[in-house]
């Protein structure tokens, strides 16, 4: 039986709050059927117990699906994940999206103690000496995100991660932010220090 992941959340933008009711289908069961080999690296309950890699189990079905895609047209590279989505076709993607967005996230670590002041000021208001955007803007006050504008959950994400994917924006390695630019933007802004700080913040939002 098809099932529907709906959901409307708030995005924070400058003029204000928008609302989006998004829908993607998918049959969440024949997603759990076809996820047995991604438990290996995102854990059996989409909870990866490695930082390095992330957990999925939450995030937003409509950003799982889209990085799915990335991965298999090469807009974005790891050789671990090209390998797994070769053998999927469109209808696999949204099952194992729709299968994951159902799953309960597990609670991380919090945020480093030593970092965090400075972590929530760049999350929270960005840094008008280096013009780096706020996160708080797209990605909302508790690391929600927005799946109507591919913004994806942040919450809970481990900091390992959330740093090597920051790192990779400003580099331009990593170019799944689309023609916008605006991870790549705004990754680039950011010295060493920030990302390690904001990176640490978002894994303590619960």
């Amino acid at each position: 039986m098809k099932m529907k992941v709906a959901a409307i959340f708030l995005c924070f933008i400058a003029s204000g709050s928008l609302y989006a009711d998004v829908l993607l289908d998918g049959d969440a069961e024949a997603g759990k059927d076809k996820s047995i080999t991604c438990g290996a690296c995102h854990g059996a309950d989409g909870n990866s117990v490695n930082p390095v890699w992330p957990s999925i189990a939450g995030q937003h079905a409509t950003y799982i699906y889209e990085q799915l895609l990335a991965f298999k047209n090469g807009t974005r590279a790891e050789p671990l994940m090209l390998g797994q989505v070769m053998t999927l076709n469109d209808e696999d993607m949204r099952n194992l999206a729709v299968y994951y967005a159902g799953l309960p996230a597990a609670a991380k670590a919090v945020a480093d103690p030593g970092t965090v002041d400075l972590g929530a000021r760049i999350y929270r208001g960005g840094d008008r000496e280096n013009d780096t955007s706020a996160c708080i803007a797209c990605h909302g006050p508790t690391g929600r995100g927005n799946p109507a504008a591919s913004y994806p959950s942040l919450k809970g994400q481990y900091a390992t991660y959330n740093a090597m994917q920051l790192r990779a924006y400003a580099s331009g390695a990593r170019k799944s932010d689309g023609p916008t630019k605006v991870m790549r933007d705004i990754a680039a802004t950011l010295s060493e220090a920030d990302i390690v700080a904001v990176s640490s913040y978002v894994q303590g939002l619960q």
